[in-house]
């Protein structure tokens, strides 16, 4: 029973405010995010738009997620009321965009500022014009030709295939104990596995060229393979370029090294 004359306190509303504040935030930022994916995919801005959309709306949810924890901690020391099932699927949700921004950051800074990757730096195996231009490549913005050298930072030039070596040394061409016409047999399955669009398939010349699509901007990178006779078998060659962007974030060396251990297999 209380017998003070004044009545008890009750626990403190704004942490409660504040949680809701911030999984609003959270959700809106989640929203924007997801949205930039879409501008591009559908044409409905350019591909920098997109890319600042996305920005934007990884950090509302940076934001949004910053806000709701800061409600939940306050609500705890003021043993304040949270809403439950909703504010830890939010913060989990939000922590988890968090992470996965920081995890491309992080991968953006570790990789080379180069776009443009293929097994062979001599001679890399080169696009056809003809199949360009059915490819409608009037949103591309680097050059179909292999670019050796591209500025860096403070006027630096950059070597790219010295980078390439650097980094991705894997990156090789592989040899195949079948003769070149199933060799390049095998690369359009490969190639239909891994969801390219086969642009050309021309066995007479040993090649085959495509398009491929990244997942969630679908980003639309060009991809040449070439076959050449080498022993009592095959030599594979495969060239990946990214119609924009100065970084790849290592995707066209990721797509390569797929393709090839796909190739290998029986």
């Amino acid at each position: 029973m209380n017998t003070s004359p004044f009545p008890p306190l009750q626990p403190a509303r704004w942490p409660v405010h504040v949680t809701k504040a911030g999984l609003w935030i959270l959700a809106a930022g989640v929203l924007i995010a997801l949205l930039s994916g879409q501008l591009n995919r559908f044409s409905l801005a350019g591909v920098g738009a997109a890319l600042m959309t996305l920005v934007v709306g990884l950090g509302v949810t940076v934001v949004g997620t910053a806000v709701a924890i800061v409600g939940v901690l306050a609500a705890a020391v003021k043993r304040s009321p949270i809403p439950g099932t909703a504010t830890v699927v939010g913060i989990v949700v939000g922590l988890g965009v968090t992470a996965y921004v920081l995890s491309w950051v992080m991968k953006a800074r570790s990789v080379p500022p180069i776009h443009d990757i293929t097994t062979d730096l001599t001679n890399p195996p080169a696009f056809d014009a003809a199949v360009l231009k059915r490819r409608e490549r009037s949103h591309a913005v680097n050059s179909p030709e292999y670019v050796r050298q591209v500025p860096g930072r403070g006027g630096k030039i950059l070597d790219v295939p010295q980078l390439q070596r650097e980094y991705y040394p894997y990156i090789k061409p592989l040899q195949l104990a079948l003769p070149p016409d199933q060799a390049l047999s095998r690369a359009r399955k490969v190639a239909g596995e891994m969801g390219w669009r086969i642009d050309a398939y021309e066995p007479a010349q040993g090649r085959l060229e495509a398009t491929a699509h990244t997942l969630f901007f679908d980003f639309k990178d060009d991809v040449v393979v070439r076959i050449t006779p080498s022993g009592a078998g095959s030599r594979v060659d495969v060239r990946s370029e990214s119609r924009v962007g100065v970084s790849d974030v290592g995707t066209n060396a990721a797509r390569i090294r797929r393709f090839l251990e796909l190739m290998e297999k029986p």
